[in-house]
């Protein structure tokens, strides 16, 4: 199930970011970024600051059965000067331990469900150019790359924008 984020999820979103940070980007990004840098400790206000202050729309997917929060994502209005009129999904983690489960496929549906429902019909994700598991994910969602790129300033690495 994907809900609304609450203010008590802060510390599992942090975590999920971290693990899946930590999983997805070892090899692409240096060990003090992710193990010294990239803190639960540090990312939680961070996750209360955007849920108080609705910075984006915070979601997590909670199993039905257990109540385990799985996985999370943060969307909105594009801010890309050229996009103006798409809508972002601007950060998605799962829980490596629940990975290929569907969870992020279900997560990506719910976000475009709820663009569509604002209004949106062009959806945009960033990914780091070397993240080949969140790359794969998007192409099987039916996104693609349109040739934008960027630096991500927190790992000074290269993003692609991906489009549907």
């Amino acid at each position: 199930m994907i809900r609304k984020a609450t203010l008590e999820d802060a510390s599992r979103i942090a975590e999920i970011e971290v693990t899946s940070s930590r999983f997805a980007y070892k090899d692409l990004v240096a060990e003090e970024i992710l193990f010294r840098d990239t803190l639960v400790e540090n990312r939680i206000p961070r996750y209360k600051d955007w849920i108080s202050n609705n910075v984006f729309d915070l979601y997590v997917y909670e199993d039905p059965s257990t109540k385990v929060i799985k996985g999370m994502m943060g969307f909105g209005k594009c801010g890309d000067e050229d996009k103006s009129n798409a809508f972002e999904l601007h950060f998605i983690y799962n829980d490596p331990n629940f990975l290929r489960t569907g969870i992020g496929t279900e997560m990506i549906k719910f976000f475009e469900k709820t663009g569509k429902e604002n209004g949106f019909s062009e959806f945009v994700i960033w990914v780091l150019e070397e993240n080949e598991i969140g790359k794969n994910c998007y192409l099987k969602n039916g996104y693609s790359s349109d040739g934008s790129e960027k630096i991500f300033q927190r790992y000074q690495k290269k993003e692609i924008r991906f489009v549907k």
